[in-house]
């Protein structure tokens, strides 16, 4: 069945682009003769009833802005029936029967859910962390990424002017990514993510290989979801101080990376992929997630992406070693 009415809804953590979706999502429901509502905080604005119509001024000049002004916000208790069931009966006392859910693995969740429900929903894949199936690039990880690297590469002015070492700790919960990517294009010396386990004295044997090659400065990006984070490896060199050659310093990026302004590959990304969640539902397609897959956007099934991990390529962990000798 064609929906006649939609929401849009952004869940979770906030991602460069999220904005851009939203516009699109509007703009594209409005030209298929739709009425379409925007849902403040995510599912807990749904449960509430916090939902407006949304015209196409209603998204003007949102484009460039960073996070999502519909805002967001986390709801574990939606993994309960019964408050699926309140978020339900708001969608239908305004009567909506469309849903596009805008987030990563924890909002496709409730997006399968309410699915199996019998609600007519879309997902669109954004998260910074790229941790989700069913999209090579999710919104939001271009502009994160490239944040991370501006970071990096201010970190190794200070780095070679004071002889230190910088362990640069960024996002991507247990997913390493965004550590991997970074630690390649911004040269570093090591790179410490989740999926491959990497004892501190592997670190030390490259800060120290860094070293007796005469390098003026070292940099290691660690994952925060990696077993020994930045501050736990920093709490092991502090009591073997000299033993590295370097001085030894934490930066900790932290949501300094969600904050950005969503780059051109976002915008677009987030607009290409926000369009084609509406014309699934115009095709009466639903229960699927929109992604980027090998340079298009495709469609798989929800129940094919929740919960299912997504790896990195450790072939790029292996060239990041010899890139660092």
């Amino acid at each position: 069945m064609v929906p006649r009415k939609i929401a849009v809804l952004t869940s979770g953590g906030d991602a460069p682009g999220m904005n851009a979706a939203i516009r699109a999502v509007v703009r594209t429901g409005i030209d298929k003769g739709w009425e379409v509502f925007g849902v403040r905080n995510g599912y807990a604005g749904m449960c509430d009833g916090q939902m407006e119509p949304l015209g196409a001024r209603e998204v003007g000049n949102i484009l460039q802005r960073g996070g999502t002004f519909l805002g967001s916000a986390r709801l574990p208790e939606f993994k309960d029936p019964a408050v699926r069931a309140r978020g339900m009966a708001q969608l239908e006392a305004k009567g909506i029967d469309g849903l596009v859910v805008i987030g990563g693995n924890g909002s496709q969740s409730g997006a399968l859910a309410l699915s199996r429900m019998g609600l007519a929903v879309v997902g669109v894949a954004s998260t910074i962390d790229n941790d989700l199936a069913g999209s090579e690039m999710t919104i939001g990880v271009d502009t994160a990424l490239n944040i991370a690297l501006e970071a990096i590469d201010r970190l190794r002015v200070t780095a070679s002017s004071h002889k230190r070492a910088f362990l640069v700790e960024v996002m991507g919960r247990n997913c390493g990514y965004l550590a991997l990517m970074a630690g390649i294009a911004g040269g570093a010396d090591s790179v410490v993510v989740p999926e491959v386990e990497v004892a501190p004295e592997d670190i030390a044997r490259d800060l120290q290989g860094a070293w007796e090659r005469g390098k003026a400065h070292a940099l290691v990006v660690v994952a925060e979801g990696a077993r020994h984070n930045a501050v736990r490896l920093a709490q092991h060199f502090e009591q073997e101080k000299g033993r590295l050659g370097f001085d030894l310093r934490v930066t900790t990026l932290g949501h300094v990376q969600r904050g950005g302004a969503p780059g051109a590959f976002d915008r677009l990304l987030a607009t290409r992929l926000a369009a084609a969640a509406t014309d699934q539902l115009a095709r009466g397609e639903h229960g699927r997630l929109v992604g980027l897959m090998r340079g298009e956007i495709r469609a798989t099934p929800l129940d094919e992406v929740v919960g299912v991990p997504k790896g990195i390529d450790l072939g790029l962990l292996q060239l990041q070693k010899v890139l660092a000798q």
